[in-house]
């Protein structure tokens, strides 16, 4: 009897692959286009508190029917679920963070884009590929619980974190969708800015978005209340636009400090991350940072001490200093445009950040 419990035991062990208490960074690649240079393939996971050391590559599924790997479009994680969601252009994969097995992998008409997930974790607004609609799929199954439609070449998404209103953005609208979760529909408009919406950013009390568009180098700022405007337009000062490496627009990345206090802006032709302090609706630029490749997105660790670039730099938000740079298990740079931070706490999963750079107070 005491063989077969410590055969047990052993089983058991061997099928669950938590981390030591600590915060993780874990980054999706193929996370810039479909190029293996950045990264290769898989989810590669660094301890935020061990100078982002390399810690392991966890293989993925999201191949394409050539048999290799598809852009990564979007990833999320969550807590209260233990899982980890990865979109490519045509599939969500669900990996199971204690076994760092995949649970299921399911294709979606129309293919996806990045998605938002619910702050309980149950459920995702899961975009189509610059198609017209958005799945709501249920976290645990992959079941598709709901379809919204508001036909602007779905995109970007965030789910509030009051978890009532999920904001739904299109590379072909200049008006923000809001949609109603208790029901699962789109609700109203905000709007319009004075180009396409590309990535953007919510406050901790989502009464503001902070938005990318169209030839724009910076920002717009709207209201999400029922005034619904686009408030002021914030340009970046001594560089100017030129030819960029992706997107086609000359911002592409954008976040909130968790304090709500600053903005941080990528800048591809220019290879610069820029910093804007907020003071209500209007916005100083403070600082501009250079990195080693043009940046498409930018993500802020929990506590707001970093800043991460996709490409690849860690940024102090305090100094606006480079601190660390990614590099994989080869020392080859590493850079992605979706990462999400995971927290573990006694062998289970405590904390989870997000892909986009919210406000959280």
């Amino acid at each position: 009897m005491k063989s077969l419990l410590v055969i047990l035991a052993l089983t058991v062990s061997t099928l669950r692959a938590e981390l030591p208490d600590g915060r993780y960074l874990y980054v999706a690649e193929p996370g810039i286009r479909n190029y293996l240079e950045y990264g290769g393939h898989g989810v590669l996971v660094f301890d935020i508190d061990h100078d982002y050391r390399f810690v392991k590559r966890i293989p993925s599924a999201g191949l394409g029917t050539d048999g290799k790997p598809e852009n990564v479009k979007g990833v999320c994680a969550s807590a209260d679920t233990g899982l980890l969601h990865i979109s490519t252009l045509t599939t969500l994969t669900c990996v199971d963070l204690a076994t760092e097995k995949v649970r299921w992998e399911k294709p979606y008409a129309g293919g996806c884009d990045r998605m938002g997930i619910a702050p309980d974790g149950s459920y995702l607004y899961l975009p189509s590929l610059e198609k017209g609609h958005w799945h709501v799929v249920e976290a645990k199954s992959g079941d598709i619980l709901a379809k919204v439609e508001p036909d602007s070449r779905s995109h970007n998404t965030i789910i509030g974190r009051n978890g009532k209103e999920a904001y739904l953005a299109g590379l072909g609208s200049p008006w923000l969708t809001i949609a109603d979760t208790s029901k699962h529909v789109a609700a109203r408009k905000i709007g319009p800015f004075s180009g396409n919406i590309r990535p953007f950013t919510v406050n901790g009390a989502q009464t503001r978005i902070y938005a990318n568009v169209n030839d724009l180098l910076g920002f717009e700022i709207g209201d999400l209340t029922e005034g619904g405007k686009k408030l002021a337009t914030v340009t970046v000062e001594g560089f100017e636009k030129g030819p960029v490496a992706r997107h086609g627009c000359p911002s592409h990345g954008i976040a909130l400090t968790p304090d709500n206090r600053e903005v941080w802006l990528a800048d591809g032709h220019n290879s610069q991350i820029h910093v804007f302090t907020l003071d209500g609706d209007s916005a100083e630029q403070v600082a501009s940072i250079p990195v080693r490749d043009q940046p498409g997105w930018i993500t802020m660790r929990l506590d707001g001490k970093h800043a991460w670039s996709s490409s690849g730099e860690v940024i102090d938000v305090a100094t606006r200093k480079i601190v660390f740079a990614l590099t994989d298990e080869e020392g080859r740079d590493v850079g992605s445009e979706k990462m999400v931070e995971v927290q573990w706490k006694d062998g289970v999963v405590s904390r989870c950040g997000d892909q986009f750079g919210f406000g959280r107070e």
